[in-house]
């Protein structure tokens, strides 16, 4: 068995390998050749009442080989900067995060890996921004405008760059230094031209694909802004663009969604996560913030999913002029087994990893 940490998974983790991965899995998702549950959370209040504990799980697996639930353990809290209120979490004590994938064989059950999801986790969600800009933004987008400058945005433009020949990206966030090292980064990596604005209205300025990148606990787009043919690719902000933006979707692209329990039609759930919590009425922060149901399939009558288009039984952005928004459901666990399988692969064929005996985690009492 090998515990595969960061470095290892930045060392062989491609964004092709990446788009390639989670664009199978979900097609096999819509063949019920995979399966995968929503996100499920637990929260607990600590003994500070601006502070909670939550335990967070999501899994998969396929007939391909491999299954895996990703397991993290956070302390979520919230802070308020230049008057925008952020998420905010840590294990232990800030700086330092619990994130675990546990990877299996559907073959034997035998225990794989385990894998820290940190790099892979901000490459499946770019990877998920690729995916719709691939299916979704017109052909000709080449002008990129987003909000963010972390390491999400870093592997959203890793993403579209893979499938859109990006000519600029216009780049706002918060901290002036934090934009203009992006910025600096971006236009030295990518060859293009970058304009880091000082106020986030300037990036939707002729922007094909505006991306809303944050850790906010509130929306950040601003839907006013949008010119036509826009592609929406939206992070953080509870899940969704604001209001603005989604009246103005013509065309809204949802992977898919997890399949109900079997024997259990009633129960279909599109919520991207669902929750417990000991004392509900207690304040809650993080994902628990609002207190409400995480949002499904918001808009029906404008909704196409990837295996629609790919099977050709719907079409996606119809005309330029369109504006879209793309984003992947509640399909997290599936996102999972199908990038740390590859993970796995190459770091087995590259001799990387810790081994450790896989002895440790058998046991000759019946469960």
């Amino acid at each position: 068995m090998l515990i595969i940490d960061n470095k290892a998974v930045e060392r062989v983790l491609t964004m092709e390998m990446t788009l390639e991965a989670l664009e199978e899995s979900y097609l096999a998702l819509a063949r019920r050749e995979a399966v995968c549950r929503p996100r499920v959370d637990i929260r607990i209040p600590t003994s500070d009442p601006a502070r909670n504990y939550q335990w967070g799980t999501m899994e998969g697996g396929s007939t391909s080989g491999y299954f895996a639930i990703r397991m993290k353990s956070d302390i979520n809290y919230e802070e308020t900067r230049r008057g925008v209120v952020t998420q905010e979490k840590y294990c232990v004590k800030p700086g330092l995060y619990c994130g675990l994938i546990f990877l299996t064989s559907t073959e034997t059950g035998e225990p794989l890996a385990f894998v820290n999801d940190g790099h892979l986790q901000h490459m499946r969600v770019g990877g998920d921004g690729g995916i719709g800009v691939k299916y979704m933004a017109r052909k000709d987008a080449e002008v990129v405008g987003m909000i963010g400058s972390g390491g999400m945005a870093r592997t959203h433009m890793q993403a579209f760059t893979r499938v859109r020949n990006i000519r600029k990206l216009q780049v706002f966030s918060p901290t002036r230094a934090n934009r203009e090292a992006f910025g600096r980064e971006m236009a030295a990596k990518y060859n293009i031209e970058v304009e880091v604005c000082d106020a986030p209205e300037k990036v939707y300025r002729g922007a094909h694909i505006v991306a809303g990148l944050t850790d906010s606990a509130i929306p950040v787009l601003d839907g006013a802004c949008l010119e036509k043919g826009a592609h929406i690719v939206n992070i953080g902000g509870s899940g969704v663009p604001d209001e603005a933006s989604i009246a103005r979707v013509d065309v809204y692209l949802r992977f898919g969604d997890t399949p109900a329990p079997v024997g259990y039609p009633e129960f279909p759930n599109d919520a991207e996560h669902i929750a417990w919590e000991a004392r509900p009425d207690a304040p809650k922060f993080g994902d628990g913030r609002s207190g409400k149901k995480a949002h499904g399939v918001m808009l029906p009558d404008r909704r196409v999913t990837l295996a629609d288009i790919v099977g050709g039984a719907k079409p996606g952005r119809t005309s330029d002029d369109q504006i879209t928004w793309s984003e992947r459901g509640n399909l997290q666990g599936a996102q999972f087994y199908a990038v740390a399988g590859r993970v796995y692969e190459a770091a087995k064929r590259e001799k990387l990893g810790r081994e450790i005996p896989t002895e440790w985690f058998l046991q000759d009492i019946r469960n």
